[in-house]
């Protein structure tokens, strides 16, 4: 009994992912995929002895994000990369 509620919670919780997914993909389409660009600062962590790390600074560049909810055609939504500027590398 459980089990079978457990299931159908799971099935809703999927489906409305899905539905919400697909919704954005034909919002993003229909509106033509609209994009823009947000700086953001790059920085590259070197790793030190003693398991320290060193963060050097490599510059802001402006990066292309879609205008969308969630990733879209291979770009990150800029909602995100407005509220996470900062990117790192790890050499």
């Amino acid at each position: 009994m459980i089990k079978r509620w457990l299931l159908r919670i799971a099935g809703v919780l999927l489906g409305g992912f899905v539905l919400i997914y697909v919704g954005d993909w034909a919002l993003f389409k229909l509106r033509g995929s609209p994009r823009s660009t947000v700086s953001v600062n790059r920085y590259v962590t070197i790793p030190l002895k003693g398991n320290k790390q060193e963060f050097d600074y490599l510059g802001s560049l402006d990066a292309p994000c879609s205008i969308s909810l969630f990733p879209q055609v291979g770009m990150s939504p800029c909602w995100q990369l407005r509220r996470h500027p900062n990117q790192g590398a790890t050499i």
